[in-house]
């Protein structure tokens, strides 16, 4: 069976044709990419400038043997850095315990407090099964109104605008790595991810689990004594 070549144009009005259509087609693919970057304009800093908010969010990146993986540590460090540096006054850590052999938020909490966090000052959120599932959670779940959001920098534009969107003023750190091939696949990841994104800011869909209010972050800020409250586990 031969399989059939698709053919070009011959004519020039018709090639002018295909390539205004392929114009169009990557026109409207950077679409949801340029939006991110305008809406977020202004909103980037570094640990060394970021502005004092009650709260980090640290968005979960997966898990090597139980315990952060590179990434997810880098993220860590950073926010640990801006505790210390008095930026910030509790953590909400967000991430997936969709099942019971993987729990982000738990490794994330220890990591921290391993790096002179307290765990007090920490609370957990085991739904956050993806960006606009924690910024939502943030907002609704857990009172979240002001946070810097802590995440690689080529994930953190789509984390502010969506906070932004879910109703969370939200300035971002985007965390510096090299360009490797994590780099290139995350970067590639969130050119299709900015169209969910974009999708997601005009119709608000609600969360994978929602659940009731958790006062977890207002005893964080509090400094009440213990561990914070978390947030109920899993989908259930």
């Amino acid at each position: 069976m031969r399989i059939r070549r698709p053919r070009l144009p011959r004519t020039r009005a018709g090639q002018r044709r295909l390539v205004q259509a392929v114009v169009a087609v990557c026109v409207l693919a950077l679409l949801p990419t340029t939006w991110l970057f305008t809406s977020t304009a202004g909103r980037m800093r570094t640990v060394a400038n970021a502005p004092g908010a009650p709260v980090a969010v640290v968005f979960g990146a997966g898990l090597w043997n139980g315990g952060p993986s590179p990434y997810l540590a880098h993220r860590l460090d950073a926010t640990a850095a801006l505790y210390h540096a008095g930026r910030i006054r509790a953590v909400l850590v967000t991430g997936d315990n969709s099942r019971k052999d993987y729990d982000e938020p738990d490794a994330m909490r220890t990591y921290l407090t391993e790096h002179g966090v307290p765990a007090g000052r920490i609370v957990r959120d085991y739904a956050g099964f993806d960006t606009w599932d924690s910024c939502v959670r943030a907002k609704k779940i857990f009172g979240v109104d002001r946070a810097v959001l802590v995440s690689q920098g080529f994930h953190i534009r789509r984390a502010v605008a969506l906070c932004e969107a879910a109703g969370v003023d939200s300035y971002g750190v985007g965390v510096d790595e090299p360009h490797d091939v994590t780099w290139y696949y995350g970067g590639t990841r969130e050119v299709f991810a900015a169209g969910k994104a974009l999708l997601d800011t005009v119709f608000r869909p609600d969360p994978t689990f929602l659940g009731p209010r958790d006062r977890g972050v207002a005893k964080a800020l509090a400094g009440a004594g213990g561990p914070a409250g978390t947030a109920r586990r899993g989908n259930g």
